[in-house]
């Protein structure tokens, strides 16, 4: 059930991409004094939620992307916005990027959507909500659209539907893309925290066998995969990561109401995350794209007050789509 056309216009410094995915986490200011509950895992790790409650009978669960956490800007205005108009969200750290290095071996991926299932069982068991949605942000929204297709036939009722902005569903291509110069600027920042973890794991876990050499060389995803993720989580290789991580192969599963949103000129993305077949044969996944907006970016202007489309879209979602009323 696709949605062919977007009200998404920026003024005209916006409508460069790399302005608009930069201008978000450089100058946005947005703030959440969070309260911080930790899970203890079945696989004897720990998971840090953040809450903010403003007494709702609907929960947002939101999962950041790569290298985020519940700091991440538009986690925090996403949770500003979802409070004022009556809604209450936890945002999910995942393993190893809440400020404390977790305590295993193995953190997280693009598609480890055991972490997202037990997180919503607990939710489920532990608290009386009578509707809980999923937002996603790149990575997390890979996770989420993976999550509602992967369990559609499991998922609690009370699971209503889900969001997902700036996804790279079609991971092997998505790499592609962030191979390229034009997104050399961004690799170096994820390569920075990314390699610092690997380096941590591999003093803490000596039996983890890590070529150092290699890692100091990397300078593409696969070359972590190579090195990290698959060998760690059990994959036959970076390609066999990829096919069993990627979320697109699972939407067309999808039976609750959900929504994805990517930019054309998001520079991470290749045009296989785009997916307009999968949309066009589905009752319940809906995909939106802009013609702007960067990564994570949809900043309309410099005036604090309009730069909310992101977040006003996410509301209309879930008022019209998922129809579940708030303030």
């Amino acid at each position: 059930m696709p949605i062919s056309s977007s009200d998404f216009l920026p003024t005209i410094p916006f409508r460069n991409s790399h302005f608009n995915t930069m201008y978000r986490p450089l100058f946005m200011n947005d703030k959440v004094n969070y309260s911080r509950k930790r899970i203890t895992t079945w696989d004897n790790d720990f998971i840090d939620l953040d809450f903010s409650f403003v007494g709702s009978e609907t929960l947002v669960l939101l999962i950041h992307g790569l290298e985020g956490s519940s700091k991440s800007k538009y986690m925090t205005s996403s949770t500003i916005h979802l409070n004022n108009i009556g809604l209450d969200t936890v945002c999910l750290n995942l393993r190893g990027c809440s400020g404390e290095d977790n305590l295993l071996l193995t953190t997280y991926h693009s598609g480890k959507t055991e972490d997202v299932d037990f997180i919503v069982n607990h939710l489920l068991d532990e608290y009386n909500y009578k509707n809980i949605i999923i937002i996603g942000f790149s990575l997390g929204g890979n996770l989420t659209l993976k999550y509602l297709g992967e369990k559609s036939k499991k998922i609690s009722n009370i699971v209503k539907g889900g969001v997902a902005v700036s996804v790279p569903i079609d991971i092997a291509t998505a790499e592609q893309e962030m191979d390229k110069l034009k997104n050399r600027l961004y690799m170096e920042v994820f390569f920075k925290t990314m390699k610092n973890k690997i380096l941590e794991k591999a003093h803490k876990f000596p039996e983890y066998k890590l070529d150092k050499d290699k890692l100091f060389k990397a300078t593409k995803f696969k070359h972590l995969e190579y090195l990290y993720t698959a060998p760690v989580f059990g994959f036959e290789s970076p390609e066999d990561y990829w096919e069993k991580a990627s979320s697109k192969p699972y939407l067309t599963n999808i039976k609750r109401p959900t929504l994805l949103i990517n930019a054309k000129d998001d520079t991470f993305l290749s045009r296989d995350c785009y997916p307009y077949h999968e949309a066009q044969n589905s009752e319940y996944f809906y995909f939106e794209e802009t013609n702007y907006g960067g990564h994570v970016g949809f900043m309309t202007s410099f005036k604090p007050s309009e730069n909310r489309w992101l977040e006003h879209r996410i509301e209309r979602f879930i008022k019209q789509r998922i129809q579940i009323d708030f303030v």
